[in-house]
């Protein structure tokens, strides 16, 4: 399609938090956290905001690409934790990045975000560029593409359950239009109504000087679906403002959401699931990526596996394993990448590309 990947990057904070570290917050072990998830350690922000996480993932990722800040074009970012919500995170990215020629904006499409922030950055660079369009449209040359976020914010960390399996940390992958790439491949996006919020995050809204009823606060709960699968929602099953999950049905949902995610792309695509060279899957639970691979029939040894050093990092997770996938020397030219995401909204996708 003439947009290939230039160049990636990650960026985690400092803090390294092990699972024997997990073990003296909540009633928890090495291995049982081990056995369920995969995960060893994981990473949390205590100085670092999305900001300067995002920004220093993006400076690399552009000097990896050996393209200037100033050629930026568009800059999306993927976030469900934003430093603010206005101005957009995006908008504080391009400004400590040094992005001054930039289009910028944020997309939240929760741990399936990489697959739809690139969606929508491809997307704009083929129609910015098609044939008679440079006076029409804002022309996209280059595009930044940033999954940033700071879980720890939203985590109840008093839930052993769910606060084990999340750490913070940055993505970023600078897209190149080149028209004799073959680039963007295929993709699929696919949303799932969340009828029993069995993934959410309630927004807390203070009330205390709203002129109208005798409202003092309000959380998400309240405007959440009131179809009639949402009886069974219950306002304390996990603190205000943080993410609540139904593990089981998650977990049986996601894998099947991977599985027909990965299909699809490669059915579109015109390739088989043997013609992959290395798949690039949202890192959420080892489990979820091993159930996955035996539904599809493909060996692990084609996934990049790296939710065991930073857990799970939503919208910045399939960004931060492509780029590991990249500095082992996993991903070659004209190698077979499959991009796999999957997450809250439901949302679920995938993206083909050939290096």
């Amino acid at each position: 399609m003439g947009c290939r990947i230039a160049g990636c990057a990650k960026e985690l904070p400092d803090l390294t938090v092990t699972n024997d570290d997990m073990s003296r917050i909540v009633d928890t072990s090495d291995e049982w956290i081990v056995k369920r998830t995969g995960i060893h350690e994981r990473h949390i922000a205590v100085g670092e905001t999305c900001t300067d996480m995002a920004s220093a993932a993006i400076t690399k990722a552009l000097a990896n690409a050996g393209i200037q800040h100033e050629e930026v074009d568009l800059l999306v970012c993927m976030t469900i934790t934003p430093d603010t919500i206005i101005p957009s995170q995006a908008c504080l990215i391009r400004a400590r990045a040094g992005l001054s020629n930039a289009v910028a904006f944020d997309l939240n499409a929760a741990c399936t975000g990489c697959i739809y922030g690139l969606e929508v950055a491809t997307s704009m660079m083929e129609s910015s560029m098609a044939q008679g369009s440079s006076e029409q449209k804002n022309p996209i040359r280059h595009a930044v593409i940033v999954g940033v976020e700071r879980l720890s914010r939203i985590i109840d960390w008093t839930d052993r359950a769910s606060c084990v399996l999340f750490g913070d940390g940055a993505g970023a992958v600078v897209l190149e239009w080149d028209e004799k790439a073959k680039g963007i491949l295929s993709s699929f996006l696919k949303n799932t109504d969340d009828l029993d919020m069995l993934l959410s995050c309630d927004q807390h809204y203070d009330l205390s000087t709203f002129p109208f009823g005798d409202a003092q606060v309000e959380t998400g709960s309240s405007i959440m679906w009131q179809g009639p699968n949402a009886s069974h929602l219950d306002p304390e099953r996990s603190t205000c403002g943080s993410i609540g999950m139904e593990g089981q049905q998650v977990f049986k949902w996601a894998s099947s959401a991977m599985a027909e995610a990965a299909e699809e792309a490669c059915k579109r695509g015109g390739i088989s699931l043997e013609d992959v060279d290395v798949i690039i899957p949202h890192q959420a639970n080892e489990r979820i990526i091993r159930f996955a691979a035996k539904k599809l029939k493909v060996p692990m040894e084609r996934f990049q596996v790296s939710i065991g050093s930073v857990g799970n990092t939503s919208a910045s997770s399939v960004l931060m394993a492509l780029t590991d996938a990249y500095d082992a020397g996993r991903v070659n030219p004209g190698d077979k990448v499959l991009l796999v995401g999957f997450g809250g909204g439901l949302t679920s996708g995938a993206m083909l590309l050939e290096a």
